[in-house]
């Protein structure tokens, strides 16, 4: 079991899983209600999507290597000018306790999600958002897309991915997807990194949601 970070994921289903897409519908309304308590936008899932060019190598990886990314993005939040390095074998990067000061905060998107199932949404909002009720949203948090897209930014300098006005160059997402398939410094964080980079810009410019999977 791993974790599938996707896009278009209800145009999938109407092709090929019309009893999916009509769960995937009420998912969805139950995601509106809830942002509509949070006083947002409903979100229109497209049911219909050209094809996506996601630059991503990984199509789904450990769910334990989301951590690696969240320990990047935790130090970055209390030190904007730490640079990561590589954590021994030995090292359990969820084990870290800044990255249990800064979820405690509940102010990161990245952070403060399910790590294997729910999503984000191309809303633009700032504060998370919590099901209180506990049936509504999967993972029992909704992000942002926008937002998790804003905080992916700020913590690429620590892992050394050039971004020009926020933007990941293909050059800059070849020399990238290279190092993970050679397991370079640091691959499994540019890993996830790159996987959720690409699942944010997809969704905003689509309109699509990111699923966890």
């Amino acid at each position: 079991m791993g974790l599938a970070v996707q896009v278009g994921q209800l145009a999938d289903l109407v092709e090929n899983d019309e009893e999916g897409a009509d769960w995937f519908r009420k998912v969805l309304a139950g995601l509106n209600a809830v942002l509509a308590e949070h006083k947002l936008p409903p979100h229109t899932e497209p049911e219909k999507l050209p094809p996506l060019d996601d630059r991503t190598p990984i199509g789904s990886y450990s769910y334990s290597y989301l951590h690696h990314l969240r320990r990047v993005a935790a130090h970055v939040m209390q030190d904007p000018d730490w640079i990561a390095k590589p954590l021994a074998e030995s090292e359990d990067p969820a084990a870290d306790p800044v990255v249990d000061e800064e979820s405690a905060m509940m102010a990161s998107h990245l952070l403060c999600h399910s790590d294997c199932e729910g999503f984000y949404l191309p809303i633009d909002f700032k504060e998370i958002i919590v099901d209180d009720n506990g049936d509504l949203i999967p993972g029992g948090i909704l992000g942002s897309s926008f937002t998790l897209m804003k905080e992916l930014i700020v913590i690429a300098p620590a892992l050394k991915i050039q971004i020009a006005n926020g933007e990941l160059s293909n050059d800059d997402a070849k020399k990238i997807n290279a190092e993970i398939d050679q397991e370079g410094p640091l691959w499994i964080e540019k890993a996830v990194w790159i996987s959720l980079f690409e699942a944010a810009r997809l969704s905003i410019q689509h309109q699509t949601a990111i699923c966890f999977a």
